[in-house]
C-alpha cells in the first residue's frame, strides 16, 4: 500500500478546531503555542473561541489552519510511530494546505510556515479593493469548458480558472464583473449550477500578482530544505523535490490555478492507494472519491481519527 499526506485549504476552518487535539496530546498542545510565538499572537484563543469572523480572516484563517494540520500530524508521529520516509510516497496540500505539506514534510519550520502564511494572508486581502473581486463555483462544467466559460466572460478584465477541484467541480477567480459574466456564460452552457462563493478577495488569478511579488520577498528569506518526500505541486500537478523549485512554485501558485484533480490524478497513476487528509474537516477527502474511485480517502483531525487510523500503520 502507497499512501499520500494531503492537507486542506481555506474553507476547511470551524471555531474549536484542534482543541480537542491539544488537550489529549501534550505534542499537540506544543505545536499552538509555538505558532502563537511564531506570531506574537493568542491565536489558538481566536481558533478555538472565535469569533467567527475573525477566524474566517484570511490572515488568521491560512496559519490556523496549518496549526491544526501540524498538530494532528505531530500527534501521529508521537502517537503513532509515523515515518514519512518509512510510511508515505508523497504529500500535497491544496493552496494553503501546500505549506502545511512542507511543513510536515521538513521543508519549511513551523514557525517559519506560520510567518509566511500571515504574509500570505494579508497580501491576498491586500491585493485588490474590498468588493472588486470575486469567485464563482461552476458544477457540471469541466476544466475545459470552464476555463472557455472564464476566457468569454473576461471581455478585456482577469478571469481565470482559479481550482480545478473535480470532475465538474471549477472554480473561477477575476474581476467581479467578470466573473458575473461567467455566471451567466456557464449556465448557458450547460452548468447545473454557477454560484458565487462567499470570498473575500479573487485568490488563485493575475489580481494576485501583488500578492504574488510580496510571497517572493518572503521565500527569499526563509530556509527551505528537501523534503522527506516529495511534494506534489498545485501549479504543476506533478511531484518536486528540489528547494529551489518549491520556492519557485510557491510563488506562481499565490495567480496560478490550483490543479488538485490533476494532482490526484497523479499520486493515483503513481500508485498511491490512500490519500489520508490532515487537519481540519473532510473537503479533500470528498474530492478524492470523486477524482480516483479506487484511491481510499480518510481524514484524520481528532483524537478519535487518530485512534483509529494508527494501527494501520503497522
Amino acid at each position: 500500500m502507497s499512501i499520500a499526506f494531503t492537507f486542506p485549504g481555506q474553507g476547511s476552518q470551524t471555531v474549536g478546531m484542534g482543541k480537542g487535539l491539544a488537550d489529549a496530546f501534550p505534542v499537540a498542545r506544543a505545536v499552538f503555542d509555538e505558532i502563537d510565538a511564531a506570531l506574537s499572537q493568542k491565536l489558538t484563543s481566536v481558533i478555538w473561541n472565535g469569533p467567527e469572523s475573525d477566524l474566517t480572516l484570511t490572515e488568521n484563517a491560512q496559519p490556523a489552519l496549518m496549526a491544526v494540520s501540524l498538530a494532528a500530524f505531530r500527534v501521529l508521529q508521537d502517537e503513532a510511530g509515523l515515518d514519512l520516509r518509512k510510511h508515505a510516497s508523497f504529500v500535497a496540500g491544496h493552496s494553503l494546505g501546500e505549506y502545511s505539506a512542507l511543513a510536515a514534510s521538513g521543508a519549511l519550520t513551523i514557525s517559519d510556515t506560520a510567518r509566511l502564511l500571515r504574509i500570505r494572508g494579508r497580501a491576498m486581502q491586500a491585493a485588490t479593493p474590498v468588493g472588486t473581486g470575486a469567485m464563482a463555483a461552476l458544477l457540471g462544467l469541466d476544466f475545459e469548458q470552464a476555463t472557455a466559460v472564464a476566457a468569454e466572460a473576461a471581455q478585456g478584465d482577469v478571469c481565470q480558472a482559479a481550482n480545478d477541484n473535480a470532475p465538474g467541480q471549477v472554480v473561477v477567480s477575476g474581476a467581479k464583473a467578470a466573473v458575473e459574466r461567467a455566471l451567466e456564460i456557464a449556465k448557458a452552457k450547460g452548468a447545473k449550477r454557477a454560484i458565487l462563493l462567499p470570498v473575500s478577495a479573487p485568490f488563485h488569478c493575475a489580481l494576485m500578482q501583488p500578492a504574488a511579488d510580496a510571497m517572493a520577498e518572503a521565500l527569499a528569506k526563509v530556509v527551505i530544505e528537501a523534503p522527506a518526500v516529495p511534494l506534489v505541486a498545485n501549479v504543476l500537478a506533478r511531484s518536486i523535490s528540489d528547494p529551489s523549485e518549491i520556492r519557485k512554485r510557491l510563488v506562481e501558485q499565490v495567480t496560478g490555478t490550483v490543479r488538485w484533480r490533476e494532482s490526484v490524478e497523479f499520486l493515483a497513476g503513481a500508485g498511491v492507494t490512500k490519500l489520508v487528509e490532515v487537519g481540519s474537516g473532510k473537503v479533500l477527502s470528498g474530492l478524492v472519491k470523486r477524482i480516483a474511485s479506487g484511491v481510499e480517502a480518510v481524514s484524520v483531525g481528532t483524537p478519535e481519527d487518530i485512534a483509529g487510523f494508527a494501527p494501520t500503520l503497522g
